[in-house]
């Protein structure tokens, strides 16, 4: 049997200065939300590349979303069972 499910993700950015502020938020299919925030600080000497910053904390967003999903799985697999799981990391 297949399923097909999908998941959405919203991003949004702040810059101020050299700092870069992102806040992420993944909806699940079953409507449940996981919110995670990044942030990226630019050297001084670095040139002013906007992208980049939202990359970088962009990426720390989705993996601080990623961390709470395993959090979050982990749980489900000790709930279900009754017995202590391994944890899962990356």
């Amino acid at each position: 049997m297949q399923t097909l499910v999908g998941w959405h993700v919203e991003m949004e950015f702040l810059e101020e200065g050299d700092k870069t502020k992102a806040a992420a938020m993944l909806r699940l299919g079953d409507g449940t939300e996981v919110r995670g925030h990044g942030h990226a600080s630019r050297h001084p000497s670095d040139p002013g590349q906007l992208r980049v910053g939202e990359e970088i904390a962009g990426a720390r967003a989705l993996m601080d979303i990623a961390q709470t999903l395993l959090t979050k799985a982990h749980d489900e697999i000790e709930e279900t069972t009754g017995r202590p799981a391994h944890p899962l990391t990356r």
